[in-house]
């Protein structure tokens, strides 16, 4: 029976296995992989941006391009682990912050800094944006909750969605080998292979975003994880045929012209 994706033995039953079965197992997977990520925004991101948005003043906004701030100093809004916000109208440089990401607002412009270097993006000039604690804190302590749940079921739909995608795109692939590997599988099984062999690098990436958030591994570590679990896939398409039934086009069931 078909109900891990662990091993490629496990993977492999999912080929032959109704497909209720393979849709049942990735929405569980699915639904790990959401929380684990909806945990991460509500533990390592949120209440960064939460504290950002308590320490904006009373009045501030962006408008025509430019941001209205009191005062010409930097000022470090809020810091954690992951995400830091700050404000320098001038983008000196003059505060620096460990976090991860950072995001920098400047008189026209924002970056976002990281470990890759940074990306610098102009403020639309036809926007008007409020910048300030009066407006920003009532509707961000309002939606916090619907935003989390919202990004449970986004994150489910989305990787149904593209588990369905890949496996249509893989599927091909996928069966090509078994003709060249002789084993028993068809374009329908094929398929199912495909998208049961994209579970093990999500369960991957699961574990990896929960130790990220718990401090276990860093930025450079999670990247290499998360490049990983692309890989992860490709090695569980060709390692669970290995675990499929073999086609002997030499038996007498295979070839008319044998002896009964």
């Amino acid at each position: 029976m078909a109900w891990e994706p662990l091993t490629p033995r496990g993977v492999a039953a999912f080929a032959r296995a109704r497909l209720s079965r393979l849709l049942l197992v990735q929405f569980v997977v699915a639904s790990l992989a959401a929380v684990a990520g909806v945990w991460f925004l509500s533990d390592g991101c949120f209440p960064t941006v939460g504290a950002a948005i308590r320490n904006l003043p009373v009045t501030g906004e962006i408008r025509a391009g430019r941001l209205d701030w009191p005062g010409h100093l930097p000022q470090l809004l809020a810091e954690g682990r992951f995400l830091a916000f700050r404000v320098d109208p001038n983008h000196s440089g003059q505060i620096h912050s460990p976090a991860d990401v950072q995001i920098e607002f400047g008189r026209e412009s924002v970056r976002i800094i990281s470990l890759l270097g940074y990306t610098e993006q102009d403020y639309p000039r036809d926007w008007i944006v409020s910048f300030n604690r009066t407006d920003l804190e009532p509707p961000w302590g309002a939606w916090e909750p619907e935003l989390l749940a919202i990004a449970v079921l986004a994150a489910v739909a989305g990787l149904m969605l593209v588990w369905a995608a890949l496996a249509t795109i893989y599927f091909l692939p996928v069966r090509l080998i078994s003709i060249f590997a002789k084993r028993d599988l068809d374009f329908r099984g094929s398929w199912k292979l495909a998208g049961a062999a994209l579970m093990p690098g999500a369960l991957l990436l699961t574990v990896a975003i929960v130790l990220y958030d718990f401090a276990v591994l860093d930025l450079v570590q999670f990247c290499f994880i998360f490049a990983a679990h692309f890989a992860l896939g490709w090695i569980y398409l060709f390692l669970s045929q290995l675990f499929l039934p073999r086609t002997d086009s030499a038996s007498p069931n295979g070839n008319p012209f044998a002896p009964s």
